[in-house]
C-alpha cells in the first residue's frame, strides 16, 4: 500500500468515525412504578401466634396503548394526541410495574404477605386481587392521572367477591441511565 492510500483510507476512517460519533443518540432512561412506603402508612406486625393476611395478585390489564415498553404521555391542554417517548422506557414491561408496585403497596399497607409468585399457604385464606387500569395518562410536565378497578375474594369462597374503583395520581421516577 502507498503512503497516498495511507493516507486516504485513515482519511475516511477518520471521517466515518465522526460521522458515527455525531449520529449517536440520547442515551435511554428507565423508570420504574416502585416506590418506598412513609414509615407512617406500614402496617404494624402481626402479633404473635397470628398469620398474616395472604394476598395474591392477578397480572394487571392495561389498555393496549400501553403494552409496550417505550413510555406513552399525552400532549397538554386536554390534547387526544400522544407520544411514544421512545428514549424513556419502563424498567420491565408495564404491565409487571403495575402489579409489583400494586402488590407491594397493598402487602406493606395491611401487613400482608404477597404469595403472588409462589409461598401460597395451604391452610390459610388467600385473598385474591385482579385488577384493571381502565386510564393511565401521563401528560407531559403534569404528572400522571390513573383510574382503575378491581374485584377480590377469598380463593376458598367464591361468594362474596367485592368491586372496587379508585383515582391515583403519581409521578414515575428514574431508576438508572443506559449509556451505549
Amino acid at each position: 500500500m502507498t503512503k497516498t492510500h495511507s493516507r486516504t483510507l485513515l482519511a475516511g476512517i477518520a471521517v466515518l468515525a465522526a460521522l458515527a460519533a455525531g449520529c449517536a443518540s440520547k442515551p435511554d432512561s428507565y423508570y420504574t412504578l416502585a416506590s418506598s412506603v412513609p414509615a407512617d402508612q406500614i402496617a404494624a406486625p402481626a402479633a404473635s401466634g397470628t398469620v398474616p393476611l395472604a394476598i395474591e395478585l392477578a397480572p394487571v390489564a392495561v389498555p393496549e396503548r400501553l403494552a409496550r415498553p417505550q413510555m406513552v404521555v399525552r400532549k397538554p391542554g386536554g390534547s387526544v394526541q400522544v407520544e411514544v417517548l421512545e428514549q424513556h422506557r419502563w424498567a420491565s414491561s408495564f404491565e409487571n410495574e403495575l402489579r409489583d408496585a400494586l402488590a407491594s403497596g397493598i402487602a406493606t399497607r395491611l401487613g400482608a404477605l404477597d404469595v403472588s409468585k409462589g409461598g401460597r399457604p395451604n391452610v390459610q385464606p388467600v385473598w385474591r386481587i385482579a385488577a384493571q387500569l381502565k386510564q393511565f395518562d401521563a401528560v407531559d410536565g403534569r404528572g400522571t392521572h390513573a383510574r382503575a378497578a378491581d374485584r377480590h375474594r377469598q380463593v376458598a369462597d367464591r361468594i362474596g367477591a367485592l368491586a372496587h374503583r379508585a383515582a391515583v395520581a403519581d409521578t414515575p421516577r428514574p431508576v438508572r441511565k443506559s449509556y451505549g
